[in-house]
């Protein structure tokens, strides 16, 4: 999923550090076993997110909307050995998936993987989070958002994907509750007086956010 010319796409793949190989594996098994299989972050943001990681330097991070693992592992890879990702889904039929290639990873002392609702787990959570990634139901996008807004730190980042909807959310045209609730969740950040954010155009939009 891009909103890039397939030439450019490649291009960008081409200049940017490869993905390792058990991450490849993991994309492959995802696109071939799993439903919905473009909600995978795919290598160009899994080596953004990883690099957001090493120019942030944060020790905890929560992502909110596991998947198969790919975006939690990638971030996992650039997070100092003594820091934590908590990484939460609702789908328990990919446990044992994810599970596997959070062990091939060697990132297992990193990743804290819940299976749960993110709306009933988030309020458990007694962490600060130095950066918030939100890649979950886009329903919930602003509940998420705000749940999680008290637990970041001032300084810290929320991290929001699929915020481009396709290109969707540019046109002005009346969408499906998903693109609805992506079109409300931006607005809702960008008149947000909490933070200052940028969107940014990788792959299908990722929307950042400082909190002040």
């Amino acid at each position: 999923m891009s909103l890039l010319p397939e030439d450019i796409e490649q291009y960008v793949a081409a200049h940017t550090t490869a993905a390792p190989d058990f991450l490849d594996e993991l994309e492959r098994e995802t696109k071939l076993k799993v439903l919905m299989p473009q909600m995978i972050s795919g290598s160009i943001q899994g080596s953004t997110l990883a690099m957001f990681v090493h120019m942030m330097q944060p020790k905890s991070i929560l992502e909110v909307g596991t998947f198969t693992g790919y975006s939690a592992i990638w971030m996992a890879q650039a997070l100092a050995d003594n820091g934590v990702i908590t990484t939460v889904d609702i789908n328990e039929e990919l446990e044992d998936m994810v599970r596997n290639y959070i062990a091939k990873s060697q990132q297992a002392h990193k990743i804290r993987y819940v299976i749960g609702n993110a709306l009933d787990v988030i309020p458990t959570l007694e962490s600060t989070f130095d950066l918030v990634f939100l890649d979950a139901d886009k329903v919930n996008y602003q509940a998420y958002y705000d749940m999680v807004f008290p637990k970041v730190r001032k300084g810290g980042f929320i991290i929001a994907d699929n915020v481009l909807w396709g290109g969707k959310v540019a046109k002005e045209e009346k969408l499906k509750p998903n693109g609805e609730a992506i079109r409300r969740f931006n607005e809702y950040v960008h008149n947000d007086p909490r933070v200052e954010n940028v969107l940014l155009p990788v792959r299908d939009g990722l929307m950042i956010a400082r909190k002040l």
